[in-house]
């Protein structure tokens, strides 16, 4: 039985049909270039992700809250004011920099890092990192303009004996209909999912969410 994590919600019904399906953590995007960002503008900025990642808490899920390349303002508001419990690094990121805040992060929230894998340098790579745990995708299309939730997946034979030391999530094109391949394929404890349960691009659809969740604990 595997962990879950449904990405990019935007509202709050989504957010309880994940609680009631058996979800342990729900993600919130904020890049502006997103269909799922939730990042506003001005001193109000966090507002709407703040609210949304409380409901969910309240519910008994994980709140983690993505992050693209952020400024040092940003990083510290939503580690302060949102209050999440992880924080998914997603950009193009320094090692220097992610181990900075990791210590930041430590003793408030996990520190989370996605990495886009394609070969097995990609894995051998992971050693630069200093992260509570890895969120493992497959790497965008070079056109692409998000650099997550693109529906691509990964070549999940790269993961047979897959051990980076720390927790770590299976992402990349995963649907209700392949997770429990994925999963069986990789050895996977945990799964994310975004666009994998959209019925619509940047709209995420309950049954899909449902149904999602149910093969995932299933596999």
């Amino acid at each position: 039985m595997a962990q879950v994590k449904i990405c990019g919600l935007t509202d709050t019904a989504h957010i309880r049909a994940a609680a009631e399906a058996g979800a342990d953590w729900v993600g919130f995007v904020l890049f502006p270039r997103s269909p799922r960002n939730l990042l506003g503008e001005g001193e109000d900025r966090l507002d709407e992700v703040c609210s949304l990642s409380e409901f969910a808490q309240d519910l008994g899920l994980q709140s983690v809250i993505l992050l693209v390349d952020p400024d040092e303002d940003l990083f510290d508001d939503v580690l302060h004011e949102v209050e999440p419990d992880a924080i998914q690094l997603h950009g193009n990121e320094t090692p220097d920099q992610v181990l900075r805040w990791w210590r930041d992060c430590t003793g408030i929230c996990e520190l989370w890092r996605a990495v886009g894998i394609a070969n097995e340098d990609d894995l051998e790579a992971l050693d630069q990192w200093r992260v509570d745990r890895f969120l493992v995708d497959a790497k965008p299309p070079e056109d692409a303009d998000n650099p997550g939730g693109n529906g691509t997946s990964i070549n999940w034979a790269l993961l047979e004996d897959f051990d980076p030391g720390v927790p770590w999530l299976l992402a990349g094109g995963l649907t209700p209909e392949n997770v429990d391949d994925a999963i069986s394929a990789t050895g996977a404890t945990a799964v994310d999912v975004s666009s994998g349960v959209e019925r619509a691009r940047g709209i995420k659809d309950e049954d899909l969410i449902r149904a999602f969740i149910d093969a995932a604990k299933s596999a």
